[in-house]
């Protein structure tokens, strides 16, 4: 077997099928929209919306909102077929399988822990943050120590700088929302349900009390001249803020990963992915309208440390003007109730992100790419606790210790990455299952997949060299693991020894540690702020791999050697 091989279709549908040891059917169409809009609304509506209005796009935002979900619906048109085609737990690496085989797969698997379990530590971090401004607001103190990662600090009020020890509500929030999990998919579903009503309530109420202060002289001009530098409004501008609001997007694949414990998933899950889209693009551009209607959008640069601060600006224009021309605000309230829904909407986020996660892992623990134990379902229950489990411990520590802007951007170029390669997945699906039977059919192909492709490599190019870098660093640490224990335990790669498949992956080793080393160099050369840290170590880590891959490779070569003249002997006797 190669390590190329792809799963065949009918052992995927069989897959799919329930049974008293597999997941548990119990979602509707309903549920999995309501899934969707946990997963994608979060903070970045409340704090991005403003910094990109204010520094790139004006009142135009508007339209970067339609430019960045059309980017979205590219990818989710995708997903969409996918999920109603191959209905089994696993998203974007059930998908790479069955069309690119077993080695692209476990790429893309390893790959989606970054948007996933690495994104719900991320956002568990933030949701850290926002507690403690909530319960400042009501006079209760937390102590700044235990809200914060040992490489973080605070200055208070009186100029003493506060370092912190131990983000413990970081923590809190991750093992609730596991065992949540574990607890069953209904149960996860019913809680996720009651987050999205109120959070979406929330929204509304900002966008339906805003809009009888909207100003027309501030939706002017729509699109701001550019002033000369790239980005920086103009149509350029617009397109700039598309890519910075396309991540408030990111979350909506995430509903796939629940295919198999969907009830009818070539009806629903379509309805699911692109309907959480549609509603959510809605209340965005909606957002936004009020938003730059009702304060000026350069009233939202430079407006401090904090993210709240332009939706702070908002509330604070909504109301009757005085006599001395200044606005009265009518609602100084609804700053708590977005740090609410807020708190809300990452809640659903850190949820979603979990069930995805270990969904990915429960298929690929299946398939032997790694240990059997995070298949187990829970007698009772119906779920990967075990999966639950490990996510809840790693997410927790990573949470409590690694501040979250160390990796917040490794979750948008892991996401953009996947959503290449689920792109791909079409096309070539298109080549080799014509036939196949599928409940939604992306139109224009390969057109809407080409442009899909493009859109997101579009904003991967433009991400940072330190983002790329720590990229790199992730997908050698995920082929070490496929090197030494995914290519040997695969339930489709057993039989025999690859010779050729072991090559393949001891030079990707080789390739990857000269491209960490060249990006490493000319991060280190390009910019004005020299990060010696990520040098030193990308340095290191690459000529580490640099020896192992290559004696790896000898030994692999010497091996088919043996073998070979082994099967001489026998020739021979």
């Amino acid at each position: 077997m190669s390590i190329f091989t792809k799963k065949p279709l009918s052992i995927l549908l069989a897959e799919a099928e329930e049974s008293d040891k597999g997941l548990k059917k119990t979602l509707s169409a309903r549920a999995l929209i309501a899934l969707g809009i946990g997963a994608i609304i979060g903070a970045g509506l409340f704090s991005i919306t403003g910094m990109a209005a204010g520094n790139h796009a004006g009142p135009g935002i508007i339209i970067s909102f339609i430019i960045a979900a059309i980017g979205c619906g590219f990818a989710g048109l995708c997903y969409a077929e996918f999920a109603s085609m191959i209905p089994v737990a696993g998203s974007a690496y059930t998908y790479s399988y069955a069309t690119m085989g077993e080695y692209i797969a476990w790429i893309i698997g390893w790959d989606l822990i970054l948007e996933y379990a690495v994104g719900a530590a991320t956002v568990a971090s933030s949701w850290s943050g926002y507690l403690y401004e909530l319960l400042k607001s009501f006079g209760v103190a937390l102590p700044p120590e235990l809200t914060m990662t040992p490489f973080d600090s605070m200055t208070l009020t009186d100029g003493t700088i506060v370092h912190g020890m131990i983000n413990l509500p970081s923590v809190f929030i991750v093992v609730l929302m596991s065992l949540v999990l574990i607890r069953g998919m209904s149960e996860s579903a019913w809680v996720n349900d009651i987050i999205v009503v109120l959070k979406v309530a929330i929204v509304i109420v900002f966008i339906v009390i805003g809009f009888k202060y909207i100003r027309p002289d501030n939706l002017k001009p729509f699109i701001p001249q550019n002033t000369g530098d790239f980005g920086s409004f103009g149509f350029s501008g617009v397109i700039r803020a598309a890519a910075i609001v396309f991540f408030a997007y990111i979350g909506f694949d995430a509903v796939s990963t629940a295919a198999q414990e969907t009830k009818n998933p070539k009806r629903d899950m379509p309805i699911g992915i692109l309907g959480s889209l549609v509603i959510c693009t809605i209340l965005y551009i909606g957002f936004a309208y009020v938003m730059t209607g009702v304060a000026h959008y350069t009233d939202f640069v430079n407006n401090g440390a904090s993210e709240l601060a332009p939706v702070a600006i908002a509330v604070q224009q909504m109301g009757p003007v005085g006599a001395d021309g200044i606005v009265i605000p009518a609602y100084p309230w609804l700053n708590t109730a977005i740090i609410i829904a807020i708190l809300l909407g990452y809640s659903s986020v850190i949820l979603v992100m979990l069930l995805g996660q270990s969904r990915v892992f429960y298929t690929m623990s299946k398939d032997g790419l790694i240990p059997k134990v995070f298949s187990k379902i829970h007698p009772k229950n119906r779920t990967p606790y075990k999966s639950n489990l490990l996510f809840m411990v790693l997410v927790s520590v990573f949470a409590a210790f690694i501040p979250g802007r160390v990796v917040g951007e490794m979750t948008s170029i892991g996401t953009l990455f996947a959503f290449i390669l689920v792109c791909i997945g079409v096309l070539v699906m298109r080549r080799d299952m014509k036939d196949a039977p599928r409940g939604f059919r992306v139109p224009w192909v390969p057109l809407i997949p080409i442009l899909g492709i493009a859109t997101c490599a579009f904003m991967m190019v433009f991400l940072p060299f330190d983002t790329w870098i720590r990229l790199i660093v992730w997908m050698m640490i995920g082929l070490d693991i496929y090197a030494g224990y995914g290519i040997r335990h695969s339930d489709l790669h057993k039989k025999g020894y690859d010779k050729k498949g072991h090559s393949i992956v001891n030079y990707s080793g080789l390739g990857l540690a000269l491209l960490l080393i060249l990006m490493a160099c000319l991060h280190h050369y390009m910019s004005d702020v020299k990060d010696y840290v990520i040098f030193i170590f990308s340095l290191i880590f690459g000529l580490i791999h640099l020896v192992v891959y290559r004696i790896m490779e000898t030994k692999n070569r010497k091996k088919e050697h043996t073998v070979v003249n082994v099967g001489d002997e026998e020739d021979t006797l």
